[in-house]
């Protein structure tokens, strides 16, 4: 085994070898957000879908704008507005008067990079028609399905403080979201350089430095990770405490969970650590690894009740008592 694993270690620093040069011609355009930029890299490699959720100005649209623009792959930003059509999305039927005859104009859903850009301001149905995509792979037009490309990446971004003329995402999007990463203000050095780099005419941008080719290869690669059994159960004890909390000896929380997360958590939470472990080079799981994305990976997912919301408990809060009390292989 371990001698397999020193093989795999190999590989998988050969085959990560552009993650660095992606990291660094995001670095050109992109100052601090470690953890957005992470969180990023492991949608990539894991082939999840990211929601991104902080206060206006804090880069979330840039940062996704000069990832996608850092990789030789189609992309698309599409503006989420109450006015927002399904077929402003999926695409739609043209008909032609001169043959007769109606033809399928793709939306820019078929792109490989999606920004969702203020994704809860479109209502239900605009949300419905992007969720078969995400989960699907797939988008249907009138009476035929079309597949989505094999590199097939949302990146959603939303406002947490405007609330005028928004729509709640349904819960049953949100789940399909592998990670939602919440970001903070700058600090006051990276924020002098943001200063420097910004505050001109014309603005820094990223060139190419990876082929869709290159993160096909690395989703495959990272696939072969290996994770413990003792890792497994880690992430399963995780999971299933806060849908169980009182079994685990958190019996303060379970008042504030009305549920607990969901199978996808356990799943996603593996294929995330895999990819992170992938992003630094190394050939299998490790607890730290699991902790690197839990947060990101179940957040969205632990639903509140009144309770927790009227003595201002967050998920945050939650989250923080479960990977106390689970205890670490």
């Amino acid at each position: 085994m371990d001698s397999e694993i020193a093989k795999l270690n190999q590989k998988i620093q050969q085959d990560a070898l552009f993650i660095q040069e992606l990291r660094k011609e995001m670095a050109k355009v992109v100052v601090g957000q470690e953890d957005l930029v992470n969180s990023l890299l492991v949608g990539l490699i894991a082939n999840g879908h990211v929601l991104v959720e902080g206060l206006p100005g804090l880069a979330k649209t840039l940062t996704v704008k000069t990832l996608a623009s850092a990789i030789s792959a189609s992309f698309q930003r599409i503006q989420f507005t109450p006015d927002l059509l399904p077929a402003d999305i999926t695409g739609t039927l043209i008909y032609s008067p001169k043959d007769a005859t109606f033809s399928v104009r793709k939306g820019p859903i078929f792109a490989n990079i999606i920004l969702a850009d203020e994704i809860n301001r479109a209502p239900a149905k605009v949300q419905a028609a992007l969720l078969e995509g995400m989960q699907e792979r797939q988008v249907t037009i009138a009476d035929s399905t079309y597949k989505l490309p094999d590199l097939f990446m949302v990146l959603a971004t939303q406002n947490p403080i405007e609330q005028e003329g928004t729509y709640p995402l349904p819960e049953a999007q949100v789940d399909r979201f592998m990670l939602k990463v919440n970001i903070t203000y700058p600090t006051k050095q990276e924020e002098a350089k943001v200063l420097e780099l910004m505050a001109r005419q014309t603005t820094p941008s990223a060139g190419k430095a990876v082929t869709m080719e290159q993160v096909l290869k690395a989703r495959q690669t990272a696939d072969l990770i290996y994770v413990d059994d003792k890792i497994k159960n880690y992430v399963l004890d995780l999971v299933i405490a806060t849908r169980e909390p009182a079994k685990h000896g958190l019996e303060k929380i379970k008042p504030w969970i009305s549920y607990g997360a969901s199978p996808r958590a356990t799943i996603f939470m593996i294929q995330a650590a895999k990819a992170y472990a992938f992003i630094n080079g190394r050939g299998y799981v490790t607890p730290e690894d699991i902790k690197a994305v839990g947060f990101d990976v179940m957040r969205h997912r632990v639903l509140l009740t009144y309770e927790a919301e009227a003595e201002s408990i967050g998920p945050e809060d939650i989250l923080k008592s479960v990977f106390e009390a689970v205890e670490v292989p």
